[in-house]
C-alpha cells in the first residue's frame, strides 16, 4: 500500500454543496489523510477523546489508518463534540494559509452527514436537534415540564427510551418566552434620537428565548443603558444542533429562515448581536456555506460581518469611548469561564475586558472545556465523560477564591453549576447587575459622581 500523502486528496471537501462532499470514497481518502497528519503531530491529544481513540487504534491495536472499520470511524466521530478548539490550535488550516487545509471538525460533520443520509437520524438526535420544538412545548407547559425534568422516575424512563442520562442537569423552561416579553415591554426601552448611539438586532438564541429569558432581558437593559436601539424579530434556532447530528437539510432551512428575517435589518445598518458563542460562530462561519446556493456571496459576506458576540460589540463601544461606565455595585473577584466556541472565534477575551470596566473587579480565567458541548453531554453514553472532561474547569473554580462565577455560554453555565454546586451567570448579567445599586452586595460610586 502506498504511503498516505499529507497534501489534499481529490476527495477534499468541507462544502455540502459540492458533489464530492457526499462521495464516501472521497471522504475516506480525506479521513485517511487527516488522521495520518494528526497521528504524526498529536498536538490535539488533550482536546477531546476523538484523538486518543485514533492513537489507541494505531499504537495499541496495531492497525493502519486505512484499516479502520466503519464502526471504529463512527466511534471516533461520536467522541468529537465540535468544540472547534483543535481547528483553532491546528497549524495546518486554511486560515493559516497552509497547503494541508485541515479541518477536523468539518471532516467529522461530513462523516456524520453522510451517515445520516444513508441510515437516517435517530429519534434522540431529532429531538435534541430541534430546540424550537422543545422550547414551544416546554414553555407552554413549563411547570409540568420542569417538574418532570426533576422527577427521578421520569428521568429513568427518559434514559431508557430516548437515551438522555438520568443524572444530567437539564435546562428549565420559562413560562413566557423572551420574544413575547419584548413585544409587551419594548416601549420601556425606547431611546430618543438625540441619545441613540446605534441600532442592533438581538439574537436571543433558543436558550435566551425559551429557557432563560432573564439573560436576554438583561442584554436589552445593558444596551438601553448605552443608548443602543434594540430590535427583536421572530427568529428560530441557529441550526447548529441539527448540524451536529448530520441533519444538514434542517440546518439549511433554519439558516435560511434566520437570514431572511435578519438581512433586511443588515441592509439598514443594524448589527446582529448574539448571546451564545455557539450561535454567533455558526452564523459567522457556517451560514455563508450553508446558504451559498440560495443567496449572493457578497450579501452572505455582508451578513456574516454584521454578526457579533454581544461583548465583542460592547468592546467596540468602549474603544470608541461610547460605553457607559456608571456602575453602582461590583461583583468583586470573578471566576470567568471562557467557552470553547468563543475562543474559536479568535476575538480575544472581550467579555473579561468589559467586566473589567466595573471598578474593583479581578479575575480567575478558566480556559478549560466545561465538557457540555451542545447536546453531547446529555446523552447517556457521554455524561460520565463530559463530567471528566469538565473536571479541570470545575477544579479551577473550586480551588480558587472568588465572589461569583460567570460564562458566556448558558449550557456551560448548567455544566459548571452541576460540577461545582455554584450559581453561574452570563457575562452580560454581570454588567446588568453592576448598573444597579442592589445588583451586588458591594456598592461603588459611579465615575461621574466621584470627586
Amino acid at each position: 500500500m502506498d504511503a498516505i500523502k499529507f497534501t489534499p486528496s481529490e476527495g477534499l471537501s468541507y462544502n455540502l454543496n459540492e458533489e464530492k462532499y457526499w462521495d464516501k470514497q472521497a471522504l475516506r481518502e480525506e479521513i485517511n489523510r487527516t488522521f495520518e497528519i494528526c497521528h504524526s503531530c498529536r498536538m490535539c491529544f488533550k482536546f477531546c477523546d476523538a484523538f486518543p481513540a485514533i492513537f489507541n487504534l494505531l499504537d495499541n491495536e496495531n492497525l493502519k489508518i486505512n484499516e479502520f472499520s466503519e464502526n471504529q470511524l463512527s466511534h471516533i466521530a461520536d467522541l468529537c463534540f465540535q468544540c472547534k478548539i483543535c481547528y483553532f490550535k491546528c497549524p495546518y488550516t486554511k486560515d493559516d494559509d497552509h497547503e494541508f487545509n485541515l479541518d477536523f471538525p468539518r471532516l467529522i460533520l461530513r462523516f456524520k452527514s453522510i451517515q445520516a443520509k444513508e441510515k437516517g437520524i435517530p429519534l434522540r438526535d431529532k429531538v435534541l436537534g430541534n430546540p424550537d420544538l422543545l422550547g414551544k412545548i416546554g414553555c407552554s407547559t413549563a411547570a409540568i415540564f420542569n417538574m418532570a425534568n426533576k422527577s427521578s422516575l421520569n428521568r429513568f424512563f427518559m434514559e431508557k427510551t430516548i437515551g438522555i442520562h438520568r443524572k444530567k442537569q437539564l435546562p428549565s423552561f420559562a413560562g413566557e418566552t423572551f420574544y413575547k416579553w419584548f413585544q409587551k415591554n419594548k416601549k420601556d426601552y425606547t431611546i430618543s434620537e438625540a441619545e441613540k448611539q446605534d441600532k442592533v438586532v438581538l439574537f436571543s438564541t433558543c436558550f435566551g428565548n425559551y429557557n432563560s429569558p432573564e439573560i436576554a432581558k438583561d442584554a436589552v437593559f445593558v444596551l438601553w443603558k448605552n443608548g443602543v436601539e434594540v430590535a427583536v424579530p421572530k427568529l428560530n434556532c441557529c441550526g447548529m444542533p441539527a448540524m451536529e447530528s448530520g441533519n444538514l437539510d434542517m440546518a439549511v432551512k433554519e439558516a435560511e429562515s434566520n437570514y431572511k428575517s435578519l438581512s433586511p435589518f443588515v441592509e439598514k445598518g443594524y448589527k446582529i448581536l448574539v448571546l451564545n458563542p455557539t450561535c454567533s460562530l455558526t452564523m459567522k462561519d457556517d451560514y455563508p456555506v450553508l446558504l451559498e446556493k440560495k443567496f449572493a456571496r457578497e450579501d452572505l459576506e455582508k451578513f456574516s460581518q454584521a454578526v457579533f458576540d454581544t461583548n465583542e460589540y460592547l468592546f467596540m463601544l468602549k474603544r470608541e469611548d461610547k460605553f457607559n461606565r456608571s456602575f453602582k455595585s461590583t461583583p468583586g473577584k470573578i471566576a470567568y469561564h471562557i467557552p470553547c466556541h468563543l475562543r474559536a472565534q479568535n476575538i480575544g477575551y472581550r467579555s473579561r475586558d468589559m467586566m473589567k470596566t466595573i471598578s474593583e473587579t479581578s479575575f480567575i480565567l478558566v480556559d478549560e472545556c466545561c465538557g457540555h458541548n451542545g447536546t453531547w453531554a446529555m446523552k447517556k453514553e457521554n455524561y460520565k465523560n463530559s463530567m471528566r472532561i469538565g473536571s479541570k474547569a470545575f477544579d479551577k473554580i473550586k480551588d480558587n477564591e472568588h465572589d461569583i462565577v460567570a460564562t458566556d455560554c448558558p449550557l456551560a453555565a448548567i455544566q459548571l453549576e452541576q460540577g461545582t454546586g455554584e450559581e453561574v451567570i452570563h457575562t452580560i448579567q454581570v454588567l446588568a447587575r453592576a448598573y444597579r445599586e442592589d445588583g451586588f452586595d458591594k456598592q461603588i460610586t459611579p465615575p461621574e459622581d466621584k470627586k
